[in-house]
This record gives structure tokens, sequence and C-alpha cells, in this order.
């Protein structure tokens, strides 16, 4: 194996090679959109890839928004059919994550992802901050899908996920383009959003979707781990 595809490997063999045989990486997808749900996915690498290295076809893995929609459907098919490879994936409705702030609900998600994984890791790589209510060990990557292969599998099972299932949820509340946004604040689904008003999916503590008296009261959208505004001008394909 290359020094390049060990090194996005070396996290995963510097715990392996401790004697922690199961190491899961762990992402989710969806924090910044208007609707839908946010999910989440944990996957679970064999540890004799310490000493094999990294399955063939996972080369090229990385980040789900460095990627084409192409490539994360061929790696989720790589990553849920290897006999060796175990993954997870949760989610959360946005009834739930207007009920407990969006940053609690992701943090759910992981945490129900990796509850999936047989056996139980015994430490975990995760995306971004530390998350206080894993119970589980674990270190934050800052921008560990880029620099951990299990983090970027997990990204790629997440966002694949979140995709089909706003393509499901266009078909159930037709009208706003579901399918294409995939929920983000784009100017197609402010206009539509404007023009309809929220749907049963919307997310009402995030703004523009919450009801005028919230605003009368001076409430922020505090929330959100990113502002919906400021996922206005980027396309959905280059969010996660």
């Amino acid at each position: 194996m290359s020094a390049k595809h060990w090194k996005r490997l070396s996290f995963e063999c510097d715990l392996w090679a401790r004697g922690v045989s199961f190491v899961a990486g762990v992402d989710e997808a969806g924090c910044g959109p208007l609707a839908g749900p946010v999910v989440a996915a944990a996957v679970l690498f064999p540890c004799h890839w310490l000493k094999d290295g990294l399955y063939s076809k996972l080369r090229g893995l990385n980040d789900s928004k460095q990627l084409t929609q192409e490539d994360r459907e061929q790696f989720y098919k790589v990553i849920t059919t290897h006999p060796e490879i175990r993954y997870g994936i949760a989610s959360v409705d946005s009834e739930m994550i207007d009920q407990i702030n969006i940053l609690q609900a992701a943090h759910r998600a992981m945490q129900l992802a990796l509850d999936q994984l047989s056996p139980q890791p015994e430490h975990v790589l995760v995306d971004g901050r530390p998350v206080k209510t894993l119970r589980i060990p674990h270190t934050p990557l800052v921008k560990g899908d880029c620099r951990s292969y299990s983090i970027a599998a997990a990204s790629v099972l997440a966002k694949v996920t979140r995709d089909r299932m706003m393509i499901e949820l266009d078909r159930a509340y037709p009208g706003y383009a579901f399918a294409e946004h995939k929920g983000y604040s784009t100017p197609q689904h402010l206009t539509l959003l404007a023009q309809l008003g929220p749907s049963p999916i919307h997310r009402r503590s995030f703004s523009p979707c919450r009801p005028v008296e919230l605003d009368l009261f001076g409430l922020e959208d505090a929330d959100a781990v990113e502002s919906p505004a400021l996922n206005q001008a980027a396309p959905p394909e280059q969010r996660a």
C-alpha cells in the first residue's frame, strides 16, 4: 500500500497495534438542511488490515463531499457488501431535531449507529469535535473524513442513505423538489418554501421554517450546527 493510503489508515493502525482490535469510524450527514433527517453511520474495519493493508477497492475513498455521486454509490456498495466490514446506519427525524436541537440529534444518531455494530467497538474515531454523550472512548479528528478511511467510509454511508431518504420524501411531499436539493437552503428550495409554507418534514426550529411567533420573542437559531443561510450559495453536492 502506498504511503498516501497508509497514512489515511494510520489512526486505525496505531490503535490496532496497541491491541485495540475493534476500531470504528463515525460521521453524520444532514446537519445543515432545512428539512429531513440527520443521518449517521459507523464503520468498523477488520484489524488484520494492520498487516494486510486497505482493501484495494477502497483506495480513493474520501470525504463524501469530495466524491461524485457515482463514486459514492460505488463505495457504498463495496462497504456494505464486504464480508468483513461491519457497519451501522441510523437517523433522527426533523421532529426530534426540533425537540432536542440539531447537535444533540446528530450525536444521538451517531450512538444509534454505533449500537448496531457487532462486535461493539472498543474505540471510535469521530469526525470533528468530541462527543460527550458517546458511551465509547473516542478520538475526535478535525476533517477526519479526509484523514481516516473508516470515517470517510461512514461519511459515504451517511450521505448516500440520506440522499436516498430525501428522494423518497420527495415522493411523499411533492412540490418542494427535495430530490434535487436534498433539503438544503438553495434558492430553489427557499422559493418553494415561501410559496408553499413548511412541510411536515421541515425543521421548524430553523429559520426560515420557524413560526413567526417564535421570531417575535427574539429566539435565535442557535441550535443549528451550520446556519442554513450560509448554505445558500453552495450546491447540495458539496455539503454533508
